[in-house]
């Protein structure tokens, strides 16, 4: 098995060689770990991955070759009665029935009902119309309908949840990923700067025969690569509705890491707000704060959301709007922030641009980007990269 795994990672682009191969069973044999799964999985990890960006493709990997290993590792839920998250009835309802639903209202209004039914309830209920439950028109639970409520466990089914409360896990987007076409790369290269900095480490040929010429001996003359110097930040929207846009998401990721060398890159879900992350396995135990971000990077660098900005309206225009958190301040106060201390700022929507009209969401954060807003298309990623080329 242990050869296959190592045969496996290969294949995954994961460079595993015999000698990581060798201390993997060193270890095991020394017995530095607990006979657990979980621990046996990092210290895989630990001696065959040393770059964070491979760390999907390892997970990937290992669940192919170990699958049917019983762990705990990445199963953590929230606090809510398992009984309770249990999608017990599919209920189908005619556009008739659908139109007789209405809202509750505001956002206030909504998890102050919440908020009452919480205490109310003492059972489990399904199919209904008003208690917390699965399958029904109540705007609390999962696996039904309704026009707007708050998703408690389950899966999102028609994508109108103000709030959710269920903890889900993200991957991270895989830089190594290998186009398919070039031409996100040549739309990229529209936002180039060129300059030589740093250590002398190629050979200038123009120099060294001239200087051969000059002195009559071999004359070599190094200088320092050129690069694009353009500073990049870019912040990366996952999970939820943005799992359909994944692939074409690790298209642009590995394209902009191959074309800037100056680049930071964060994720967010929805909306940034106060902290953003690097790693959604620890997204809520090792966050940066967005105010670092703004005090750390310099006004030179260009800023780029990657997102649907498909959500509740609420998320960017009311504290407490995120569907994960309470947030203090609003989305729409941290967007102003950031394209205030970044004037060269574009959004990229993978959703199509005809459809941008029907989502109020999307209008809210095309507004608050000065209509900087373009779809995750060539054209639209030419023109975002026309438009941070003229900002400075």
């Amino acid at each position: 098995m242990f050869f296959s795994f190592v045969d496996e990672l290969r294949a995954a682009g994961i460079p595993a060689s015999l000698k990581e191969h060798l201390v993997l069973l060193e270890a095991l044999d020394a017995e530095v770990i607990a006979a657990r799964p979980e621990e046996f999985y990092y210290l895989a990890r630990a001696t065959f991955v040393k770059d964070e960006g491979l760390l999907d493709r390892f997970d990937q990997v290992f669940g192919k070759v170990f699958k049917g290993l019983e762990t705990t590792y990445g199963t953590e839920e929230a606090p809510i009665p398992e009984e309770w998250l249990r999608k017990v009835a599919e209920l189908y309802l005619t556009p008739e029935q659908m139109a007789e639903i209405k809202s509750l209202g505001s956002w206030d209004e909504v998890m102050e009902t919440l908020k009452k039914r919480l205490e109310e309830q003492k059972e489990r209920h399904q199919g209904g119309s008003k208690w917390i439950g699965t399958g029904g028109t109540s705007p609390f639970g999962n696996s039904g309908y309704n026009p707007e409520g708050v998703r408690i466990g389950g899966e999102s089914v028609h994508k109108r949840a103000l709030k959710v409360w269920d903890k889900r896990e993200f991957r991270n987007l895989d830089s190594q990923v290998e186009l398919g076409t070039r031409n996100i790369k040549v739309a990229l290269r529209r936002l180039r700067r060129f300059a030589r900095e740093g250590a002398a480490e190629e050979l200038d040929l123009d120099e060294t025969i001239s200087g051969t010429a000059r002195r009559g001996w071999l004359d070599i003359h190094m200088r320092p690569e050129r690069h694009n110097a353009v500073k990049l930040l870019l912040f990366l929207d996952v999970g939820g509705s943005m799992d359909p846009h994944i692939e074409l998401c690790e298209e642009l990721f590995s394209a902009a890491t191959s074309e800037f060398k100056n680049l930071e890159f964060f994720y967010f879900h929805n909306c940034p707000y106060e902290a953003v992350w690097k790693d959604n396995r620890r997204r809520f135990n090792e966050r940066t704060p967005t105010w670092e971000v703004l005090h750390k990077y310099g006004h030179d660098y260009k800023l780029v959301f990657v997102g649907d900005a498909s959500m509740s309206p609420y998320e960017i225009t009311h504290p407490g709007g995120s569907v994960e958190h309470f947030n203090e301040e609003a989305g729409a106060t941290w967007l102003q922030r950031m394209t205030n201390t970044y004037p060269a700022a574009v959004w990229l929507n993978p959703v199509a641009e005809q459809y941008w009209g029907y989502t109020s969401s999307i209008q809210v954060v095309r507004q608050l980007m000065q209509n900087r807003m373009y779809p995750l298309t060539l054209e639209g990623l030419d023109d975002a990269m026309r438009t941070l080329s003229r900002k400075n």
